[in-house]
């Protein structure tokens, strides 16, 4: 430890002052620690590389006893700041937690954040001076052949390529390997909580065209929930139907294809496409369906809704995204195309509203479901996207040529007549506001890290954090260069362990907003529809508790993403 660079210390404690300030998500002393100490690694790294291109210049240096005693003004001044840092780092935590009305915490740990940093720095370091070391033994072997400089150049690329195939090839396949086939047991288990559905027209009985093993956890969960006509109608005080939810998991078929035609079966023989409302959803990673969606838009419509939706992985949606980025945009398409086509099929004047959805990995994989060439002459009737990911292209479009003086969190788009974004306090356009044929609306708190991050965070301040900022949002939150974005990736992965109503959790209440918007509910008094969603924020907090941990690890894409994330 005596030969750390100075200039690199001055570098890694700014760094690591800057990673205590707050973000979107509240943090525990674990991710705190671990992200202020890689946050330090990469302020040191970017003082060694100071040092060195000092050096390769040739610039000249001061004497060793001044720059003796500017490391020790450097060395004081930086710890100063890491200490009045380390002082307000509850009070930044608590910033967060009471925009989420949350409990405060009483203190942030500075202690268990300092060890747990130190310990993250001192594993980085140790990995990088072997990377060092492997390329300075490299280069020697080369340097006997050709040029010193060459040589060394060389010996850094294969030193760099021999790292990352042990990390590729040894750890991450491994790692993937042994997550792929705890996910896949996982999806397997039959819960004894969750019998068979007995009722013809339910999927998964035994009238169905699918079987109940077949569907996957997921997929069990999503058909033998959900509200009944009897239940409906307690809440509604009028005549309901029986939803209709059909689902296909991965053993539903060997590809895509098979599995969106048997889903179009299944459709056909539960008699989907007699009711008013037809959903075409595509779940997050892990084969997941926000019930808080769902429930909200057959209460809605007393019943008289159908839902569709087929499997295309079991790995949460990071993982999925990471490794089958591919298998999600297809089972979309496949499911489109087989429902779209059969839909369009039908007489106009008798056919359902056709509708998408999806939340998170899910609504990336929905946007891509639909061609726009195949559907302008007989488009869909609309679009429900929850959470969408930032790599959402539909998404990142149209935020990125909103109306000039909208939010980057709750944009406005031209007329408003054909997209519109909403968070918990609703749409920015007026309720009356015309809509167009299609009406696609984007749900989306100014909280959620999955929907914001941006890897360009690293070199410029993002644009949602522009006043006015969103009401979810600590207004301590500042930005600073790569830290931001560093804070901003940790927060993905645990924006499923916010406040329902915050983060990547979205609440029932806000979904009947949503959805009175996208299908245009018109029967529903004002106290009518806030009595619902006391009703559906109750029912979510009770299945909450009873069920925290039903889906595994949900993350960033699931609560949903798991989402229970994706």
């Amino acid at each position: 430890m005596l030969s750390l660079s100075g200039v690199g210390l001055m570098l890694g404690a700014l760094f690591f002052a800057a990673a205590l300030t707050p973000t979107l998500i509240p943090r525990s002393y674990l991710t705190q620690g671990v992200l202020a100490g890689a946050c330090f690694a990469i302020g040191y790294l970017a003082g060694i590389v100071w040092r060195w291109l000092w050096h390769y210049l040739e610039l000249p240096e001061p004497s060793a006893r001044v720059r003796s005693s500017a490391n020790a003004l450097v060395a004081a001044g930086c710890l100063l700041v890491v200490i009045i840092y380390l002082r307000r780092a509850a009070e930044w935590q608590n910033s967060i937690r009471a925009v989420m009305n949350m409990t405060p915490v009483e203190t942030a740990h500075p202690l268990k954040v300092c060890v747990i940093a130190l310990t993250t720095f001192v594993v980085l370091l140790a990995l990088a001076r072997l990377f060092v070391l492997v390329a300075g033994f490299l280069a020697a072997r080369k340097g006997r052949v050709i040029p010193r400089k060459i040589a060394n150049v060389l010996g850094v690329l294969v030193a760099a390529l021999l790292f990352w195939s042990i990390a590729n090839n040894l750890l991450i396949r491994t790692a993937f390997r042994a997550l792929d086939s705890s996910f896949r047991e996982f999806d397997a288990l039959l819960e004894p909580e969750r019998p068979q559905p007995t009722a013809p027209g339910k999927t998964g009985s035994p009238a169905s065209l699918v079987k109940w093993k077949q569907l996957g956890r997921a997929g069990r969960e999503f058909v033998a929930s959900g509200p009944t006509a009897a239940e409906i109608s307690a809440v509604t005080g009028r005549p309901a139907q029986e939803p209709v939810r059909v689902y296909v998991g991965l053993g539903g078929g060997n590809s895509a294809q098979a599995r969106a035609r048997l889903a179009l079966d299944e459709l056909k023989r539960q008699h989907g496409f007699e009711r008013s409302i037809l959903i075409v959803i595509t779940p997050t990673g892990t084969g997941w369906i926000d019930p808080a969606a769902m429930n909200a838009v057959e209460y809605l419509h007393h019943g008289d809704v159908a839902s569709v939706a087929v499997q295309y992985s079991y790995l949460n949606s990071p993982l999925s995204l990471l490794f089958q980025p591919e298998y999600g945009a297809e089972a979309a398409r496949a499911l489109f195309s087989e429902i779209y086509g059969y839909w369009t099929r039908l007489p106009k004047d008798r056919r359902p509203k056709l509708y998408l959805h999806g939340l998170s990995l899910g609504a990336m994989n929905s946007e891509k479901s639909a061609e726009l060439f195949e559907t302008i002459g007989d488009p869909i009737a609309g679009a429900l996207w929850s959470g969408p990911p930032f790599e959402s292209r539909i998404w990142r479009t149209i935020t990125a040529n909103r109306n000039q003086g909208s939010p980057a969190w709750l944009p406005e788009f031209r007329d408003n007549r054909f997209v519109r974004f909403m968070n918990q306090n609703g749409p920015t356009v007026p309720a009356e506001a015309p809509w167009g044929a299609l009406r696609v609306v984007y749900l989306q708190y100014a909280s959620d890290p999955i929907t914001l991050f941006a890897y360009r965070d690293a070199y410029q301040r993002p644009a949602w954090m522009a006043a006015p900022r969103g009401p979810d949002v600590s207004p301590e939150l500042r930005w600073y260069p790569v830290v931001t974005m560093l804070q901003l990736a940790l927060d993905m992965a645990v924006a499923t362990s916010a406040p329902m109503g915050f983060g990547h959790v979205f609440a029932p209440e806000h979904y009947v907003d949503a959805w009175v918007a996208v299908t245009d509910v018109h029967d529903w008094s004002a106290d009518a529809l806030a009595r619902l969603k006391d009703h559906l924020a109750a029912e979510a907090r009770k299945a909450s508790e009873r069920s925290a941990d039903d889906n595994p690890m949900p993350t960033a894409a699931d609560r949903t993403i798991g989402a229970r994330a994706g």
